[in-house]
């Protein structure tokens, strides 16, 4: 068993050496020209951060800690701007415009790593470590997430603690404490601070909640002397682990995005814009690319195109082919 695991071991790491070498190669693609845009707002609004001379500053909208740009969370500008002052030391040039933005592509890409190491993770324990290890192997081959690391905007810092999230819950929906619920709460703090579309973990959140007494309804819903007596039950953990975690979501939320709060006006103008954009392609011109597009075809091909990549698609396909099969010729 220790040698499986000493293999098991090995396989990832060897897993990890190459994720990195894809993700960190040509890190200054641009050569210091920022071409990319979300990454040069990022690295525009973080040059501008200063920490608050006094409390009264920093509680007000106009505060030079508040980054004024909401399109993505905080979190990520807050975690730019340390590092670049701690990395300034050493080269001033990489606390400022100039070269601040490959700090942020290096942390984009050890995200991303840690997002290998939870997928592996999660597998091995929905599965087993090999499924584990193909999950793992898997997305460190993908193209999109190669692609975004050498990008500081926020989608390898989001999906990592998108994914840290999820495996949480797991461990949580398996054992209910109140030390899971806390760091369930942190992790979707974290999240929605890095973007707030992550509320759409609300879901996975509510389903770790509810779903065992919604089994035992399922199974006799006509019969309330089945389910009945779980009620209370049921009605105390729900009521108990869902404040915790609303509580350390929102404390986490608030610490790592004050100016959600404090600058509530320009937080939902913005958060309101975003969302227009995904309904009307014609509310920024750097949207018109997507006027036309039939939505589900759009975003398929470009999966298949761009995110997987032609070895992942072929593995795709196969797969697919060989599920039908069986799927249809399978005596039920």
């Amino acid at each position: 068993m220790n040698k499986i695991h000493l293999n098991t071991k090995l396989i990832l790491f060897a897993i990890l050496i190459l994720a990195a070498t894809f993700r960190l190669y040509n890190i200054n693609w641009d050569q210091g020209y920022h071409l990319h845009p979300d990454e040069r707002a990022i690295v525009l609004a973080v040059t501008q951060l200063k920490p608050p001379a006094s409390l009264n500053e920093f509680l007000s909208p106009s505060s030079t800690w508040n980054p004024h740009f909401f399109a993505y969370g905080s979190f990520p500008m807050y975690l730019l701007w340390a590092a670049g002052k701690a990395l300034s030391g050493f080269n001033p040039s990489l606390g400022q415009y100039t070269s601040i933005n490959l700090v942020g592509r290096v942390m984009s890409a050890f995200a991303d790593l840690i997002t290998i190491i939870l997928l592996f993770k999660l597998a091995k324990k929905l599965f087993n470590s090999k499924t584990g290890l193909f999950a793992a192997f898997f997305y460190a081959i993908s193209v999109l997430p190669i692609q975004l690391s050498h990008f500081y905007a926020v989608d390898t810092l989001l999906t990592c603690f998108i994914i840290a999230t999820l495996y949480s819950l797991l461990i949580f929906y398996e054992s209910p404490s109140v030390k899971m619920s806390f760091i369930v709460g942190l992790l979707f703090g974290l999240s929605l601070a890095t973007k707030i579309s992550a509320l759409v973990l609300l879901a996975p959140i509510g389903l770790a909640l509810i779903t065992d007494f919604f089994l035992i309804f399922l199974k006799k819903p006509h019969r309330p002397r089945h389910w009945l007596p779980h009620l209370p039950k049921f009605l105390k953990h729900l009521i108990k682990y869902a404040f915790l975690i609303a509580l350390i979501t929102t404390f986490t939320f608030l610490l790592l995005e004050p100016y959600a709060l404090i600058d509530f006006k320009t937080f939902q103008l913005q958060t309101v814009q975003q969302s227009t954009l995904n309904n009307n392609p014609f509310y920024f011109p750097y949207h018109i690319q997507y006027v036309g597009k039939f939505p589900s075809v759009y975003d398929l091909s470009n999966v298949f195109l761009w995110v997987l990549g032609s070895f992942l698609d072929d593995l795709y396909f196969t797969g697919l082919f060989f599920f039908l099969i069986l799927f249809f010729t399978i005596d039920r």
